[in-house]
């Protein structure tokens, strides 16, 4: 008889670790306690500012390329599977306010470090998969099961870019892992019959 390791062993029936479970847990705790630390020696000087709003602007430009790709695979599951629409419209509805806070408007009278042309765009009514993306699978089961797997890279992306990010992003980029992590446990959940 082989025995998983307690940190391997599946969540219920739906292919999510606990280890992934875990790790989405520890990124939120994560932001939330880099979030608190006011210690930041960064904020000490003119070009610690600047280089602090470089830094959180190629991370939120980068996540916000991840969501619109996310958001682009839910508008080809659906397309593929209309079927499907009641289920996944809440969550594609989700992964928009996700998207929308990644990508806040900027006043036009933006500061000297971020310029307005460097603003990312909050354009996010309609999204097309990404160029060489993969199909959407035939079967709905499936689809919902790839639609998982790519809402786990993108908790894992994010989580990734927390140890990089300001307090502030850090504390969204640790909720929006968590939703991610979420969303393919309801996904994977679901599809189980």
């Amino acid at each position: 008889m082989i025995i998983a390791k307690p940190e391997e062993r599946r969540v219920g029936r739906t292919g999510t670790t606990r280890r992934h479970a875990l790790m989405a847990a520890g990124a939120a705790t994560a932001g939330l306690l880099t979030g608190c630390s006011q210690d930041s020696p960064a904020l000490d000087s003119p070009a610690g500012i600047a280089e602090a709003a470089r830094t959180e602007r190629a991370l939120r430009v980068r996540a916000a390329g991840t969501h619109r790709e996310l958001l682009g695979q839910y508008d080809a599951a659906i397309k593929r599977h209309p079927g499907q629409r009641e289920r996944l419209d809440p969550l594609r509805a989700a992964v928009v306010r996700q998207l929308a806070a990644l990508t806040p408007e900027r006043p036009e009278s933006a500061s000297p470090a971020a310029p307005p042309s460097a603003a990312p765009s909050v354009s996010v009514t309609a999204a097309a998969p990404a160029p060489g993306s993969p199909a959407v699978p035939s079967e709905p089961a499936a689809a919902l099961r790839a639609l998982a797997a790519i809402e786990r890279r993108t908790s894992d992306a994010h989580t990734a870019a927390l140890m990089e990010a300001p307090p502030e992003l850090a504390r969204l980029l640790a909720s929006l892992a968590a939703a991610s992590a979420a969303h393919a446990y309801l996904l994977t959940e679901g599809s189980r019959s």
